[in-house]
């Protein structure tokens, strides 16, 4: 495919999806990471697109693009699964967990649901219903809200909600990650939802894959120096490792390799539950 086909076609990809991966443009066009990254350099110059860390995005400004649950759950599943582990190896027994609505706290719950008994709170109806499908021993507190296209429930009441509870720790699902806005979303309500999350837990895990460093939602949910701990996947970038490392309480990146017997079978379960959410 010739350059200025390419072009036309990434360009058409943007304005398409607001928001878009080196990775994907790559297998979509049939080219090579390199090629893809050139040509993003290219448009980037001519300002016909704007070139940020593992993609690009529309010209100008922070996005309020909020891709849906059924799309964001097929994607990058090997490094959500890994990051999920890291996080569920902290729970407890006994302990009162915060999952934000997300697809990696999505993930997540599907590991916890098994156990141990803990007291879970969730804006996510999808994260609660993992919960009551199953045989959980553990107990679900599911906010009010209005529902947003990726299956948060936002707003005042489930903002008021949050304000009455207290939880030993969040893992906090969000849209990006910026070295000046911190963590951010494309959701002003979710972020205000978020924020109440926040205030009401003891420790804060924020939850993100590599992705998601670059990416700016128009509304900041909290400082980097918020975080109790980040947890990433492996293939997040030095730059990105350098200044988190120095600003979040902890930095964990979470192995991509071969899983154990017993977490691939979860890993699995997890997946074909997502190719069937994303297919119905």
């Amino acid at each position: 495919m010739l350059a200025a086909a390419r072009h036309s076609a990434i360009i058409a990809e943007v304005q398409r999806e607001r928001i878009v991966r080196v990775a994907d443009l790559a297998k979509m066009l049939g080219v090579s990471l390199m090629t893809v990254r050139r040509d993003i350099e290219a448009l980037d110059a001519a300002g016909a697109l704007e070139k940020i860390h593992g993609g690009a995005k529309l010209p100008g400004g922070a996005s309020t693009h909020e891709p849906g649950f059924e799309l964001k759950v097929t994607q990058l599943q090997d490094e959500k699964m890994a990051i999920a582990r890291e996080a569920a190896a902290q729970v407890r027994e006994g302990m009162a967990v915060g999952l934000s609505a997300g697809t990696t706290t999505w993930a997540l719950a599907q590991l916890l649901s098994a156990g141990p008994r803990i007291t879970v709170v969730t804006n996510s109806v999808r994260i609660a219903d993992v919960f009551h499908q199953g045989s959980s021993p553990s107990t679900v507190i599911l906010t009010g809200g209005e529902r947003t296209p990726s299956d948060a429930l936002v707003g005042p009441l489930a903002t008021a909600a949050l304000k009455q509870l207290h939880l030993d720790v969040l893992f906090l699902g969000v849209h990006g990650v910026d070295a000046d806005a911190g963590f951010t979303t494309p959701n002003v309500l979710e972020a205000e939802t978020d924020r109440a999350f926040v205030a009401a837990a003891r420790r804060v895990v924020v939850l993100a894959d590599h992705t998601k460093w670059g990416t700016l939602g128009i509304s900041t949910i909290a400082g980097l120096e918020d975080a109790d701990e980040l947890i990433s996947d492996d293939r997040l970038a030095g730059e990105a490792r350098r200044i988190l490392g120095k600003r979040v309480g902890r930095l964990r990146l979470a192995p991509t390799g071969t899983p154990t017997a017993e977490a691939a079978a979860a890993e699995a379960t997890v997946t074909a539950v997502a190719d069937a959410t994303a297919a119905g």
